[in-house]
């Protein structure tokens, strides 16, 4: 009897299980379709929302192209090489003793102008005169009592005691001026010691370094502009030559060293003052340029749309960079053009937003032209670029 009872329980545990899933299944059954209904409603939202989203982005680029103004640029692209350096006197000469003695004479001072051979300073020469004297005595003994060739040797003697006169003197070997003295009256000096410095400033000259791959774009007589600090003004000048050897740098680099010179120059300029220039190895080259948006085309021909009037003009372009074209005729330069597509629209992005004209500024080092790389003074100097709106 009990385990009758046992297997009745059993029998009876397992169906209300059964009665348990199926309720289970059927509540699942019940629920699923809300969640379709959600998850339909969520997916027309987003397309309602990505179709909102998409017809603004139409709008705003719209509005963009609309509100967007160019102003047509006039850029100046100039082919030179730049360098630097330090301008220095056409001559220097350093005043030196060129024996041992005492100062007897101080004939200039600090800012004169003298001639070649005038007199700078004089030395004792007191010993130096007795012998030529006592030479010359002895000279027209011999001419009366001596053979022809003892009076030749007593000539020839006496060119070396004149020498020595001679050496008690220091004389300007050019024209010129005293730039510093730093000796008086007594004072003592021994051989080769400088008293100050003489220079010849009928004009200025300098060495300048430009890089190997430059030099043959280099001519005699090419036009070089020279900024200094002192000065306000461009001065003019030229280039005088270079030699046919290169030189290897302390960095490796090989330039070549030019000579340039300046032939009218402010008073203000002095020999030794640093500077900075350009050498003008071809004319320069004016171009009109505007953004590559601002540009047009009906049935093949290019156009702009004047921003104030809303009148199209004609253009021809050509390329020129990511950004921009050049104008090459229907255009003048500062005129006001509106935008005819955007970077989204053509496929494309600025660099620099959507706003004016060609930026100023240039090209590094390179080739020719503010794109020729030169090599100043110092060291390599960027060559190339433009000189910026005008």
């Amino acid at each position: 009897m009990s385990k009758n009872k046992k297997q009745k329980t059993e029998i009876e545990n397992s169906e209300n299980t059964e009665n348990q899933i199926e309720l289970k299944t059927k509540k699942a059954r019940k629920k699923m379709p809300k969640v379709l209904k959600v998850l339909i409603i969520l997916i027309i939202i987003g397309g309602v929302v990505a179709a909102g989203l998409f017809i603004a982005r139409k709008t705003i680029s719209k509005n963009k192209v609309a509100n967007t103004v160019y102003t047509v640029t006039k850029e100046t692209y100039e082919n030179v090489i730049e360098i630097s350096g330090a301008i220095a006197a056409a001559q220097s000469q350093t005043l030196k003793a060129s024996s041992a003695g005492t100062v007897t004479q101080v004939y200039v001072k600090q800012g004169d102008t003298v001639k070649k051979g005038d007199i700078i300073i004089q030395l004792d020469d007191t010993t130096e005169r007795y012998n030529l004297a006592k030479h010359d005595y002895e000279t027209q003994t011999v001419l009366i009592t001596g053979s022809a060739r003892e009076y030749q040797l007593k000539l020839n003697q006496r060119s070396s005691l004149v020498q020595k006169v001679n050496e008690r003197k220091v004389t300007a070997t050019f024209d010129g001026i005293v730039a510093n003295m730093s000796v008086a009256v007594g004072d003592y000096l021994e051989a080769k010691d400088d008293i100050g410095t003489l220079v010849d400033t009928s004009y200025l000259t300098a060495q300048v370094e430009v890089a190997e791959t430059d030099v043959s774009k280099l001519k005699v007589g090419q036009e070089v502009d020279f900024k200094f600090s002192a000065s306000n003004e461009t001065v003019k000048g030229y280039v005088v030559g270079w030699p046919a050897i290169g030189t290897v740098t302390s960095r490796g680099a090989t330039v070549v060293k030019v000579t340039v010179r300046i032939d009218d120059y402010p008073e203000t300029i002095l020999p030794n003052f640093s500077f900075s220039g350009k050498i003008k190895i071809a004319p320069d080259e004016n171009y009109i340029l505007v953004s590559r948006y601002a540009i047009g085309r009906e049935d093949g021909q290019a156009f702009v749309e004047l921003a104030d009037s809303g009148e199209k003009i004609n253009v021809t372009v050509s390329p020129y960079d990511k950004d921009y074209v050049k104008i090459e005729s229907g255009l003048s330069g500062g005129e006001r053009v509106k935008a005819q597509s955007t970077g989204e629209t053509s496929g494309t992005q600025r660099r620099n937003g959507m706003g004016g004209g060609m930026p100023s500024g240039g090209f590094g080092s390179g080739s020719s032209g503010r794109s020729s790389g030169g090599m100043s003074s110092g060291g390599f100097g960027g060559g190339g670029g433009f000189s910026g709106p005008r």
